[in-house]
């Protein structure tokens, strides 16, 4: 027993590990442990803002503050040990809570701004909660269903008291929209023309004061996107029996696009010429009879030949105007394959061709106002369904439009401002300038910033979007046009955490020339600070009107120097120091997130010079040739920009909606 003993010690003693062969196991560990761990934390899908963490007070990460140049008041949810990339899920704390109730605030340093945000930011909470309970629920499209399923009607019909709207305007809600031969019939009598002295369809002559005005607006709009933004109009159908610039009475049809207006459409009581294309083989405008029609240019020119060749005169029957101070009308306006058909007692008046851009779903409301009593309104054959609440039909899920690996110490990053309804302008964005080389290899990094609907089927779409695509950044709020500001705050912290040198903010309906931003900031020489955009100078704030700012919301008589809010392009420097600034709550704000902007750098200037880039190329409206980036572009406006950069190398513009 002795001898086997001592055999099996000689034998261990024999197998013992070298300090060599430790070593290379010791290094193989760490190298897979390394390798495992940057897998993980490169390969996150959902980059969601957690309302907890926002307003309620998480762990701190001051060694993460450390290790990416981050505030040291940044706050995160989760472990303390979790890494700089995992931290990239979350966007910085934007709470104002702590703001409201500082001691060291004082209360007339709290604007109506703060308390706005304070209360969108619990709307948000409240908000977040419900779709986090919603996708619990193992059946989620069931849950939508049944919810849907009874505001979508084939048929819907108001009369009487059910028509009285707000500031006299009577509104019909079509949940689901139009589809082809759906139509709308309006009963209702114009009113008499009264004295107005404050117009915008004619001209006051200062001899006279006041001008007579019968006019009436009946609209299809579309969903609204963010509070104090007027909805799309998709048809704006205006009679203006008295008080239109011309004298005469006219028809005007438009649309209206993110509050900006397309190029009318007059009918005049002429018809439209012969050559001029027609929608579904009706005319744009039919003829009625006006105070000026004689006939006597017509008679001058043809009536030899008549004579000549014996060819008996055609016999026309003329129309007066279709709408006569207070009598009784029946308008219908139904959808047809090419545009919309405007009928009146009967008789067809007009017709609009459909604009690129604007489908017939999105009409999910008809509004009437103006100089008009409306007593009845029948809507029939309409959709039981709607892509706006079954996204599916916007969002293509395949995996080529998923976000790449995100990577830190990049070049640019882009921020996208985007309102949680906009499925198809993302996905626009996603299908063509996301598509460049300089996206998809990570030197750029773009990202949709979105906060919350006041509709939980939406915010549930939304959640599920951002799984999927990984390229959305949820800002848990309550969405508000004057609280654009928080999410341009948001864009330049998440440009901070991806160690961008340079940060740029953009619009959901803005193309952009990726490779000409790059161009940009390198032309510019490296270390300064820089604020690149189509620059504003000596502009002064509106007193009046619906853009109007009051002297408490800003007291100077000029803003500051600031670029136009569709696209600009600041240094990682400024970048830190509106977020140091916001949460030391030395933050200034303005509901105007472009001016607030301007305003940030101008302090940052004071103490450090930067160089202030203008241009053109940068457009606030439209397109124009050679542009940087393109403003107040349509989803399809967007993949035809891209086809004709990828095909034909130039930027070209796509000039129809």
């Amino acid at each position: 027993m002795k001898r086997v003993k001592k055999l099996e010690q000689l034998l261990l003693l024999s197998y013992r590990p070298k300090p060599l062969q430790i070593f290379m196991a010791m290094m193989f560990l760490y190298l897979l442990f390394t390798t495992f761990e940057i897998e993980t934390s490169l390969a996150f899908n959902t980059r969601f803002v957690s309302v907890s963490s926002l307003l309620g007070t998480e762990h701190q990460y001051t060694h993460l503050s450390k290790a990416s140049n981050l505030p040291s008041q940044g706050v995160f949810q989760g472990s303390v040990h979790r890494k700089t990339m995992q931290g990239l899920q979350k966007v910085s704390t934007l709470s104002f809570i702590d703001v409201l109730n500082d001691s060291s605030v004082a209360k007339n340093e709290v604007s109506e701004l703060h308390k706005v945000a304070r209360h969108a930011w619990f709307e948000g909470k409240r908000l977040w909660e419900e779709v986090e309970s919603v996708m619990k629920i193992d059946n989620v499209t069931r849950f939508k269903a049944e919810n849907l399923s009874d505001s979508c009607q084939s048929s819907i019909s108001l009369s009487g008291s059910e028509l009285r709207g707000e500031k006299g305007v009577t509104v019909m809600m079509l949940p689901c929209g139009l589809t082809l031969g759906s139509h709308v019939t309006v009963v209702g009598t114009p009113r008499w023309a009264h004295w107005e002295d404050d117009l915008k369809i004619s001209v006051v002559k200062e001899q006279e004061g006041k001008v007579m005005v019968s006019q009436f607006m009946l609209e299809l709009q579309g969903l609204k996107s963010v509070d104090n933004e007027d909805p799309p109009r998709i048809l704006h159908f205006n009679p203006r029996l008295k008080g239109d610039y011309s004298g005469k009475p006219v028809i005007e049809q438009n649309t209206c696009y993110r509050m900006q207006w397309g190029s009318a459409l007059r009918c005049e009581g002429w018809k439209s010429r012969a050559d001029e294309d027609t929608v579904d083989e009706q005319v744009k405008c039919e003829k009625w009879i006006r105070d000026d029609d004689s006939h006597t240019e017509e008679a001058k020119a043809t009536w030899w030949l008549t004579r000549l060749i014996g060819r008996t005169k055609k016999v026309t029957v003329d129309w007066p105007y279709p709408f006569v101070e207070g009598r009784l009308f029946v308008l219908t306006v139904s959808a047809g394959l090419e545009g919309y058909h405007v009928s009146v007692d009967g008789r067809h008046v007009t017709s609009f061709p459909y604009r690129t851009g604007f489908s017939l779903e999105d009409a999910t409301g008809l509004s009437v106002k103006g100089d008009v009593d409306v007593h009845s309104i029948f809507a029939a054959s309409l959709p039981t369904s709607h892509p706006s609440f079954a996204p599916q039909m916007h969002l293509e899920l395949l995996p080529q439009w998923k976000a790449p690996l995100l990577h830190v110490n990049v070049e640019l990053f882009i921020g996208i401002l985007s309102a949680g309804n906009h499925f198809a302008e993302r996905m626009a964005v996603r299908k063509s300038w996301m598509q460049h080389k300089l996206v998809k290899s990570s030197n750029v990094v773009a990202r949709f910033f979105v906060a919350l609907h006041g509709r939980k089927d939406l915010n549930v779409e939304i959640k599920k979007e951002a799984d999927y695509f990984g390229d959305i950044v949820i800002v848990p709020y309550m969405d508000h046009y004057d609280l654009v500001v928080l999410k341009t705050i948001a864009i330049t912290e998440y440009g901070i955490r991806v160690a961008a040198k340079y940060i740029m903010k953009c619009d959901d309906d803005t193309f952009v020339r990726v490779d000409s931003m790059i161009s940009e900031v390198r032309n510019v020489r490296n270390g300064r600070s820089l604020y690149i955009g189509n620059m504003n100078y000596h502009h002064k704030p509106l007193r009046n009107g619906k853009w109007a700012v009051t002297f408490e919301e800003w007291s100077k008589e000029e803003y500051p120097t600031y670029a136009n809010g569709p696209g600009y392009i600041i240094s990682s420097d400024i970048a830190h120091f509106i977020v140091s600034n916001f949460e030391k709550h030395k933050l200034k704000l303005f509901k105007m997130e472009d001016v607030s902007m301007g305003m940030w750098v101008e302090e940052f200037n004071s103490s450090r010079a930067v160089e202030y880039v203008h241009s053109l190329k940068f457009c606030q409206f439209g397109c124009i040739e050679d542009y940087y980036t393109a403003h107040y572009q349509s989803p399809r406006q967007m993949t035809c920009m891209w086809h004709k950069l990828q095909h034909q190398g130039k930027p070209l513009c796509c000039n129809i909606r």
